[in-house]
């Protein structure tokens, strides 16, 4: 009984650290600006100027953290910050979404 609940646990705090699922970033969002480019956010990678990257998600209140698995941005975590259901801002830049 002990031995389900410890497993239980630990499956539940490791499922809390990473997820394949982009929460609200999910879709297609275009910056504008000196630095005009669209990125796609699906389960597990992102999609940026035709470089695709794995990635985890980690939803954190009005925050999404992307952390890359591998490309130019390996081991790089990136916060994104929900300020609607239509923009977003990170690395001092704002996103909107495309097609809403």
């Amino acid at each position: 009984m002990i031995r389900t609940l410890v497993i239980a646990v630990m499956a539940l705090l490791l499922a809390a650290c990473g997820s394949s699922s982009p929460g609200p970033l999910a879709g297609t969002w275009q910056v504008t600006g000196i630095v005009a480019m669209k990125t796609t956010f699906r389960a597990g990678e992102t999609e940026t100027m035709g470089v695709i990257e794995h990635v985890d998600y980690k939803v954190e209140g009005q925050s999404v953290i992307v952390t890359y698995k591998d490309g130019i941005m390996k081991g790089t975590a990136v916060r994104f910050v929900l300020v609607n259901p239509t923009t977003v801002q990170a690395l001092n830049m704002t996103y909107r979404k495309v097609g809403v």
